[in-house]
């Protein structure tokens, strides 16, 4: 007889799946509240990203860094006494110069990144790309490049994007401009919630934020532009174009080297442009199929969109030169806010100042967003480090929402610390930026050209040959920034990642031991005799003790009740009511304690139990009651919780705990409140 599996395994699988749902967290709706509907392990294909949700959630890093890398060039040029209206043109030129460098170095970044999408369709960030191509040791330096910058790239984006909203004269009306802090820590606890609660639905939320940032930032830069030759007024009164004397500084004789280093230094500083660009090669498997298209069309949209928006704000920053300028935790505008305040216009009612503060709005929006992208790959890199046991075990765990739930919660801890650290500052954050992130282009970048000479497929040479280029220029991009940012802040991100490679050896070399320790290979078990000494320790004779008796019992004819004396008068009464109730089985050892101390004595006697016999084990029952109400348990002592420290690092030993319900859910009657007195965990 022919039996149809498919059609009973689809007869069968409805009312299974309608049992399972029923078991989804019905006794914890406020964990429903807080994450949503769980989703099944089956229904991970659901989870995946279509390319117009994709490009905001992993390229919203890549583009909104537009709203501070103009900044950050501006802000050293000006530095440099540039601000000037008498050196317009040389610092126009060197801030449109710097920005097309930038470009190009991205064209080049995504080429070579497009590439590594096709040949690690799985994810191919540059902690998986290098451990493959060039070892465990050059990988781990990618990996705490990475999650350092991930967890900067958080820093970063929520304090620009607060900087942006609380320039906004709403924001001086409602007395939180000067409080920077605790709007950041806001803004981050904010995107923690919606990434526990999953990845698309997120991205989902999101999307709308980042399409409008780029369509509102787009129009502000044609009106810029065309906008003077059609009668569109601009406000050139919003605009800063000096700056304030605490915070100047001599103009510098720009010839030779000096100009040479100038532009290093502005160059390194805008080169912040560029984090974000790995998240698309990193985020492959959480795109929908065909994968490695879907994630290498999106990283070309990513890049066409931030190359459009990066050289049209240098454009119009210049165009009016807008000044930045920071000293001592004071700084001038953001540069977004100048520019949409002098297009758009920022006071008075209307359309005008209606799209100032929709282009403000938005600024904030997509830079809150560009963390989203970090908050999609810290933990997915978490999680491939710590299959490699080089990160806590915990990192791997998949939450209800089929997230990373741990890593998102510790990426959002870190970067909390660092807002407080940094006081929410943009300019003090940003030096930490760039190195970490070129040093992971150009592992990434090495690692593909190693791969094409060992592979040696059609056409290898000539993709060793891009990757390559790109490991030459990000190279030398890394070596600049090191030296021209490392008194400003890049010391400090070497420092952390010598500190995290160290950790990933130590927590690896613990996995590494345990699992030598535990390994069955090669090895014979235990085949000797097994014998169980149990010991219930008894405070007083009361309800509770007796679940705990029979349990005892059950475990082995080796079975002894345990009462540490502290009055004796409590133990002469003990003494006649077991031999009343309980009789001689199990005998009734006492236990002086001559200092009132619970613990020493059980561990001497647990000692002499032990060298009874060998091949032994000795199980500890702690019998204890749960009250009605959680308050309770404050209204007794805590000695099982003490006795329990001690003891489950005692080798040979085994604490088991009975619980005596006093709601009666174990069966027996409750306890009245006059026994109850007496019903203290020993």
């Amino acid at each position: 007889m022919l039996i149809n599996r498919n059609a009973t395994d689809e007869s069968a699988s409805p009312p299974r799946r309608k049992r399972l749902k029923g078991l989804h967290h019905d006794v914890t709706p406020i964990r429903r509240l807080l994450f949503g509907q769980p989703i099944e392990t089956g229904r991970h294909e659901d989870s995946l990203l279509p390319k117009s949700v994709a490009l905001p959630v992993f390229a919203s890093d890549a583009i909104s860094s537009v709203a501070y890398a103009t900044q950050q060039i501006l802000l050293v040029l000006g530095g440099a006494g540039l601000w000037m209206m008498q050196f317009a043109d040389t610092y126009r030129n060197l801030t449109l110069g710097i920005t097309a460098a930038i470009v190009l170095l991205l064209a080049i970044v995504v080429s070579s990144y497009w590439q590594t999408i096709f040949a690690y369709p799985k994810g191919g960030g540059s902690y998986i790309v290098t451990r493959d191509n060039l070892g465990v040791t050059f990988s781990l330096i990618a990996g705490a490049a990475l999650l350092i910058g991930y967890v900067v790239t958080v820093a970063v984006s929520i304090a620009s994007g607060v900087q942006n909203l609380l320039s906004t004269p709403v924001a001086a009306t409602l007395n939180i401009a000067d409080k920077p802090v605790p709007v950041a820590i806001f803004f981050i606890a904010l995107l923690t919630f919606a990434n526990l609660r999953g990845l698309k639905e997120s991205g989902l939320l999101f999307a709308t934020f980042t399409y409008l940032f780029v369509a509102v930032a787009g129009l502000m830069i044609l009106l810029g532009i065309a906008g003077p030759y059609l009668g569109w007024e601009v406000y050139e009164e919003a605009v800063n174009r000096t700056v304030p004397s605490e915070a100047r500084h001599p103009a510098q004789a720009l010839a030779g080297v000096a100009l040479i280093g100038l532009t290093l230094k502005a160059f390194a500083t805008g080169c912040s442009a560029m984090t974000g660009t790995e998240a698309v090669a990193d985020g492959v498997p959480a795109f929908r199929h065909p994968q490695p298209l879907n994630a290498a069309l999106t990283l070309f949209m990513m890049a066409g969109i931030l190359a459009f928006l990066f050289l049209g704000i240098s454009w119009l920053a210049t165009d009016l030169h807008v000044v930045y300028w920071e000293h001592e935790g004071k700084a001038a505008k953001p540069v977004i806010d100048q520019l949409s305040g002098a297009i758009f216009g920022k006071h008075g009612v209307g359309l005008r100042s209606g799209l100032y503060y929709l282009m403000q709005f938005s600024t904030a929006a997509v830079l809150f967003l560009a963390a989203n992208t970090a908050f999609a790959d810290f933990p997915r890199l978490s999680y491939f480090m710590s299959r490699d046991r080089f990160l806590p075990r915990q990192l791997a765990n998949l939450g209800d929402k089929m997230v990373y739930s741990n890593g998102i919660v510790l990426l959002g801890a870190l970067a909390v610390v660092l807002i407080v650290a940094f006081d929410a500052s943009v300019d003090e954050l940003i030096p930490l930026y760039a190195f970490g992130v070129f040093t992971a282009f150009t592992m990434s970048q090495s690692s593909m050209v190693a791969r094409w000479f060992k592979l040696k497929t059609r056409g290898w040479y000539i993709k060793a040959a891009i990757n390559g280029f790109g490991a030459v220029c990000t190279g030398l991009v890394l070596l600049i920034v090191g030296y021209e940012k490392f008194l400003d802040g890049a010391w400090l991100v070497m420092l952390a990642m010598v500190l995290v490679v160290l950790m990933f050896r130590v927590i690896n070399a613990h996995y590494e031991d345990l699992r030598a320790r535990l390994t069955i290979i090669g090895w014979k078990p235990d085949t000797r005799a097994f014998s169980n000494t149990v010991l219930l320790l008894v405070p007083s004779l009361h309800k509770g003790i007796f679940p705990a008796l029979r349990y005892a019992r059950s475990l082995s004819p080796d079975c002894r009740a345990v009462h540490i004396e502290i009055d004796p008068a409590d133990t002469a009464r003990l003494r006649r009511e077991w031999d009343e109730y309980v009789g001689e089985d199990p005998p009734l050892v006492i236990l002086p304690s001559t200092y009132r101390s619970i613990i020493a004595p059980v561990l001497v006697y647990l000692d002499e139990v032990q060298k009874e016999r060998e091949n032994h084990t000795v199980t500890v029952v702690l019998p204890e009651f749960v009250s009605r109400k959680g308050w309770h348990s404050l209204l007794h002592n805590k000695n099982g919780l003490l006795l329990r420290y001690y003891l489950l690092n005692k080798p040979g030993v085994i604490v088991s705990n009975v619980r005596y319900f006093l709601d009666g859910r174990d069966g027996s009657a409750n306890v009245q409140a006059g026994e109850a007195q007496e019903e203290e965990t020993p």
